[in-house]
């Protein structure tokens, strides 16, 4: 492919050589470490490093010609293409280079505040009930028509989507899960990008950090539903329960879910176990039982959520329910500790305020006698949500261990002391303790039988971020380790 050809339809700002643009193109990336020679590399402004200063080291190793949003450093002396917009140049020109692989496939797009992870689990399930070869991208892991792959950001750059479409194709897919963030909507990581199906979860506190404001927060979001550079999906699926859920356009394709009785897809009957979920759909006039697993009334939104997904595109009520209740859980969402103790140890990713209100809400549908919740905030982001966290924990909580979750730059004790604001105001018995592996055995050695412990924040990440280091530290392993410590064994180990 000519250079021509790869930046055919990029908003270009100034007329390029066409001698240059004559020249066959090997390759493009975004990586000056992954350069060839015959490449373009793609220099944008990151959120910590200027792309262009990689530019010199990209053309010593091969490219053709640089593309960037900005002017080249004064120290640069090669060819140098400047566009209106670098990350849209990316995915424009991504797609032109391996002939728009996303338009053989059915995209399903996620977003929302909580829940992405598990609806797209439930509705790449049920695509393969119903037989498909599936992708899947999201915060836990990839999937690429059944092959496992380590995930690197919840939704990568263009270049890495289109060329996972381009490989899903070759083997035979036909269709993609994927979680769309906010970031990735306002950076335009899925900028050109037709999806066939758009899911909206909810829309609570976070990312202000990068946003500012929930109406930026909303705004980035919604641009699935309106088309981010390419036509509006198909079908869009939307919580109508949800205040921002009823503000997103109705086109004759939405399809609304919920517990309202206003929602086409809705959830009666729901009865709450620790070891199982019992309701059932009502769509059209007719009723059907789920049963599954996955416990909790958030997981009543996200089985309604892959529910209508799967009707979106056309699929049978028994293919959609056999699809749903094959999740058995999902790795860091509420899942379950078991080393035989008489308590219950839960570990759940609920990092802000209002997903640590939900997820002790449904630890309190399992009628424990206490619940005991491990939680800390995560440095480098919104300070404002960290007092919003300490009253959800200490609002709905017996006891409180407040401790360090992804410290990063900042000091721990700093973090706290902010998530401190909103605990006292409440009375809730609290211990602090900034050493999360010793947060979690004072959170254990308190437990009494009949309690839940409720270990909040990290989910399925396997790693801490410190200042200087990222360490392994994972809250299942660790939460493990000490009921073994403590003489715990499960039955036939």
């Amino acid at each position: 492919m000519t250079l021509a050809g790869l930046l055919s339809g990029v908003a270009v700002t100034s007329p390029v050589d066409p001698a240059l643009a004559a020249i066959e193109v090997a390759g493009l990336d975004y990586d000056s470490r992954r350069i060839q020679p015959g490449f373009i590399f793609f220099a944008f402004p990151g959120a910590k490093v200027d792309g262009r200063l990689f530019a010199r080291q990209a053309v010593a190793s091969g490219a053709l010609a640089v593309v960037s949003e900005l002017p080249p450093p004064e120290d640069f002396s090669g060819p140098w293409i400047q566009v209106a917009h670098g990350r849209q140049a990316l995915a424009v020109a991504a797609r032109n280079f391996y002939h728009r692989p996303d338009e053989g496939l059915a995209i399903t797009g996620i977003t929302g505040t909580n829940g992405k992870t598990t609806i797209a689990f439930l509705v790449d399930s049920i695509l393969r009930t119903a037989g498909f070869t599936t992708g899947l991208i999201g915060t836990i892991e990839y999937r690429l028509a059944g092959e496992v792959l380590k995930a690197v950001n919840t939704t990568p750059e263009s270049l890495d989507l289109i060329r996972f479409f381009d490989a899903l194709g070759r083997r035979g897919g036909s269709h993609v899960t994927m979680e769309v963030s906010s970031h990735a909507l306002d950076l335009a990581r899925v900028f050109g990008f037709g999806f066939h199906t758009a899911v909206f979860s909810n829309l609570t506190r976070d990312h202000l950090d990068y946003h500012h404001t929930m109406e930026a927060y909303f705004e980035a979001k919604s641009r699935l539903f309106s088309g981010a550079g390419a036509e509006p999906p198909r079908f869009s699926v939307v919580n109508i329960d949800d205040e921002y859920g009823r503000r997103l356009p109705r086109a004759e394709t939405f399809i609304s879910y919920g517990l309202s009785p206003d929602a086409e897809v809705r959830a009666t009957n729901v009865e709450i176990e620790f070891r199982r979920l019992r309701f059932r759909v009502e769509h059209s006039g007719r009723s059907y039982p789920v049963e599954t697993p996955l416990i909790g009334k958030f997981n009543v939104y996200n089985i309604l959520a892959a529910w209508a997904s799967g009707l979106s595109y056309g699929i049978d009520a028994e293919t959609i329910t056999r699809g749903i209740e094959a999740v058995g859980g999902v790795p860091g969402r509420f899942e379950r500790i078991d080393e035989g103790q008489p308590f219950l140890v839960i570990v759940d990713y609920a990092h802000t305020d209002d997903a640590i209100r939900n997820v002790i809400s449904a630890a309190r549908e399992l009628h424990p006698k206490r619940v005991i919740t491990v939680f800390g905030c995560g440095g480098d982001r919104d300070r404002n949500k960290r007092p919003l966290m300490g009253m959800a924990a200490a609002e709905a909580s017996d006891l409180v261990v407040l401790t360090s979750d992804n410290p990063r730059s900042e000091d721990p004790l700093t973090i706290i002391n902010d998530a401190l604001v909103g605990l006292r105001r409440f009375e809730t018995p609290l211990v602090i303790e900034p050493d999360r592996e010793h947060a979690i055995r004072r959170a254990i050695e308190e437990a009494r039988e009949g309690d839940i412990v409720l270990i909040a924040g990290k989910g399925h990440e396997p790693y801490q971020i410190l200042k200087d280091r990222t360490i392994h530290f994972d809250d299942r392993e660790a939460a493990a380790a000490v009921l073994r410590g403590f003489g715990y064994r499960r039955a036939g180990k």
